[in-house]
């Protein structure tokens, strides 16, 4: 199947006709749905920097089965006991690394969870919060956030490698690597794109608007493979391999209809998959019901009126 044209290469009708979509279903899919989002998880908590650090736990693990995720994400926030913040302010991976022993969530084990808490415990050493560890290296005129993300994960990652991060007897070392991606590598940084939209984002009852110096206007859309493949539908890119420029180019098509927050879509355009309401074309008798589609015809009629 060919490629879509760009977004920006279509006819005015037919973008204002998605756009009248995306804007209904931004507003059917509320606060209402949140327990169907690992976001839920966040809002348990009323401390900020609680928040903060269940934010990063529940983004990272959200991949895969959501009822494995949420499975997972439950098993260490009670593992961490009520206050996240100071079980990561003392945390020592030796002494309280056992703590998640038995937890793992598909290719995260125990010992990688020890690893990240103490990178966890690092930053906010440094920076005093997760959140001020990210602004280090934050560019207020960058054009998207891919700079400082890629800061953001070396840094974590030097984090990582001062001094040992030992395991628990007969367990592997844990290792941080694929906490934090980078756009340097190419990678859609999925989990970290989420994590900087719960972050940052405020206004709707969804996200919480922490990182009040973050701009929405550079956050990139959280692309994982289902959003990848309703994005190339949809005309927000015509790119094949669901990385770092999909996201970006992606961001940008959905920036024509709101520029100044443009991944306020991500939370409604993700239920269509979580909810089992889109099926990647697999049914050709389905998809006419997508609340998205767009009727070719109708939008090229509206295009040729003169009036």
């Amino acid at each position: 199947m060919p490629s879509p044209p760009p977004l920006a290469d279509r006819p005015s009708a037919h973008r204002a006709g998605l756009k009248r979509r995306l804007d209904h279903l931004y507003r059917t899919f509320d606060r209402g749905f949140l327990q169907t989002d690992p976001l839920a998880f966040v809002h348990r908590y009323e401390d900020d920097a609680d928040r903060e650090i269940a934010g990063f736990i529940a983004s990272t693990l959200a991949f895969g089965n959501v009822r494995a995720i949420q499975a997972s994400v439950g098993g260490v926030l009670v593992a961490m006991g009520p206050s996240l913040h100071a079980r990561v302010d003392r945390f020592s991976p030796r002494a309280d690394g056992a703590a998640f022993a038995g937890l793992y969530h598909r290719w995260i084990r125990s010992p990688d969870l020890a690893a990240l808490m103490l990178v966890l415990r690092r930053m906010r050493e440094e920076a005093g919060s997760v959140g001020g560890f990210f602004m280090q290296g934050y560019g207020e005129g960058d054009e998207d956030v891919g700079p400082a993300l890629a800061s953001f994960s070396e840094r974590a990652r030097a984090l990582a490698r001062d001094g040992e991060i030992p395991a628990p007897r007969r367990e592997r070392p844990g290792s941080v690597e694929r906490f934090f991606s980078s756009p340097r590598d190419g990678s859609a940084c999925k989990r970290l794109n989420l994590y900087l939209r719960w972050m940052v984002r405020d206004g709707d009852g969804l996200d919480v608007g922490l990182w009040r110096g973050v701009s929405r206007r550079q956050l990139v859309l959280p692309l994982d493979t289902h959003l990848a493949r309703l994005v190339r539908a949809l005309g927000l890119s015509s790119r094949k391999s669901p990385g770092w420029r999909m996201a970006v180019e992606s961001t940008r098509s959905l920036a024509l209809f709101d520029p100044e927050d443009p991944v306020k879509y991500d939370f409604s355009l993700s239920r269509l998959g979580i909810l089992d309401r889109c099926l990647h074309g697999r049914d050709a008798l389905d998809c006419p019901k997508c609340p998205v589609r767009i009727r070719v015809r109708r939008a090229r009629r509206a295009s040729a009126d003169p009036r």
